[in-house]
């Protein structure tokens, strides 16, 4: 079983700037598609950005790029999302979800809906003020 755990939320100003990070408890993590969605209040969870197995291709929505980086360090069993320049309307609770390589061997592919994603974090606070 995986567990992933988010940090890094909080409270911030339009403008500002967070890093989520989603530490993963997973020997074999390089081998994981990892994504970030999130879910604002009274609206469906919406996909975020996704990184490869290596990190070499990651994949955001246009609304975000340009804002919002994903990264991750494999020799921490980490993924990260720097957040900048916020805005009140990107409030929600951030989710880090990842995909098993059990279901395919496919290190350079990234994926953007949540059933393809097998285990996810329990989410953290994010709230942009305006």
């Amino acid at each position: 079983q995986v567990q992933l755990v988010e940090s890094g939320g909080g409270l911030v100003q339009a403008g500002g700037s967070l890093r989520l990070s989603c530490a993963a408890s997973v020997r074999t993590f390089s081998s994981y598609t990892m994504g970030w969605f999130r879910q604002a209040p009274g609206k469906e969870r919406e996909f975020v950005a996704a990184i490869t197995w290596s990190g070499s291709s990651t994949y955001s929505t246009d609304s975000m790029k340009g804002r919002f980086t994903i990264s991750r360090d494999n020799a921490k069993n980490t993924m990260y999302l720097q957040m900048n320049s916020l805005k009140p309307e990107d409030t929600a609770v951030y989710y880090c979800a990842a995909r098993s390589p059990s279901r395919d061997y496919k290190p350079y592919v990234y994926y953007t809906e949540g059933p393809e994603y097998d285990y996810w974090g329990q989410g953290t606070q994010v709230t942009v003020s305006s």
